[in-house]
């Protein structure tokens, strides 16, 4: 453990130094108070100090409650040093944010135990910092393919959503399905469809921004959020990821499949008053729009009076696809996409 030792006294100073090396800590000694305080501002500062309360410059007690008012910083567990040793003395030692107070003369044995007992602390702390983030990011993250879970990714867009309006700025969103999925799953088995979908997951990694979020929506249909970006820049973004995909077959150790995947993509400005979920059933039917025209292509939804035309869709050897999207779940039939009586949706 690396320990920041500030005792004024020199005779103190190096027989607690010697001990402390003795017992397998690493010691940084201060003279004085201010030389402990820089060193406890550094980055990667220790985290276990041992100060003495009356020293040169800066004392003990002005130091922990110094180091008690940073925030976002790793915890420092203080041992006070102090000849005090009247009842208030040692009540406003703990309450200036000292974790242990050792009144001198003291014995070399109580103080290995003190320090012991901090660095027992400090070793929980780390496991249980630890714990609650493995558990947060089991609770936000797709344990299959390591993106947002559907929940995180839904959140994330209607924090961005939110975030457009207060900065007038566009946005957009891209749902994006594998092309014949089931295909996989069934002539190889589910282990060659869990690693396709993690090779999937993984080239999403290097075709994505960092401020641009992806999410597994669910089964083999992703969901991409995209802040602050119009109509042809969320296009290239969709065009980009579907060539990521198609360029090259999947190697997986299950083999090596060539997959492709249709992408649909709705934008919206914060005074148009689209709701997230409308965003996203926009870029859904645009995504199976694009399943119906040959699927490994981007579709960009628009209002059914609107067509637009573009470079998208490179699969369909130079054509210029029309893009006209209705939203209604009744037209799905014009896209031959079938539903079964539960709604669920089924298209290849």
């Amino acid at each position: 453990m690396r320990i920041v030792l500030a005792e004024d006294d020199a005779v103190t100073r190096r027989l607690v130094q010697a001990q402390l090396t003795r017992w397998g800590h690493d010691v940084i000694v201060c003279e004085d108070g201010a030389h402990a305080w820089q060193v406890l501002s550094e980055a990667d500062a220790p985290r276990l100090a041992i100060l003495d309360w009356m020293m040169p410059e800066m004392e003990g007690v002005l130091i922990c409650r110094q180091v008690r008012r940073r925030e976002n910083q790793p915890y420092v567990y203080i041992i006070l040093l102090t000849s005090r040793n009247r009842k208030e003395d040692v009540i406003e030692g703990l309450e200036s944010g000292a974790d242990d107070y050792i009144i001198k003369p003291f014995d070399l044995h109580e103080l290995r135990v003190r320090v012991r007992a901090g660095c027992r602390i400090l070793s929980l702390q780390e496991q249980l910092i630890s714990a609650l983030s493995d558990s947060e990011f089991q609770a936000s993250h797709d344990p299959l393919t390591g993106l947002w879970n559907r929940r995180a990714i839904l959140d994330i867009l209607e924090k961005d959503r939110a975030r457009s309006i207060r900065n007038s700025e566009p946005m957009g969103v891209i749902v994006g399905d594998l092309d014949h999925f089931k295909r996989i799953n069934d002539s190889y088995g589910h282990l060659a469809g869990d690693a396709v979908l993690r090779e999937v997951a993984r080239r999403f990694a290097g075709a994505v921004r960092l401020y641009e979020s992806v999410g597994r929506y669910g089964g083999e249909e992703f969901l991409i959020v995209v802040p602050g970006c119009n109509d042809e820049e969320v296009l290239s973004i969709a065009e980009r990821v579907r060539a990521v995909l198609a360029e090259n077959p999947l190697v997986t150790p299950e083999g090596q499949f060539p997959v492709t995947m249709s992408l649909g993509v709705a934008t919206a400005f914060p005074d148009e008053g689209c709701e997230a979920d409308a965003m996203i059933r926009a870029a859904d039917e645009a995504m199976y729009a694009a399943k119906a025209k040959g699927r490994n292509r981007v579709e960009l939804w628009r209002d059914p009076d609107v067509i637009v035309q573009g470079q998208w869709g490179g699969a369909l050897e130079g054509q210029i696809p029309s893009v006209v999207i209705d939203i209604d779940s009744r037209k799905r039939r014009s896209y031959g996409i079938q539903e079964d009586n539960q709604g669920q949706r089924h298209s290849q």
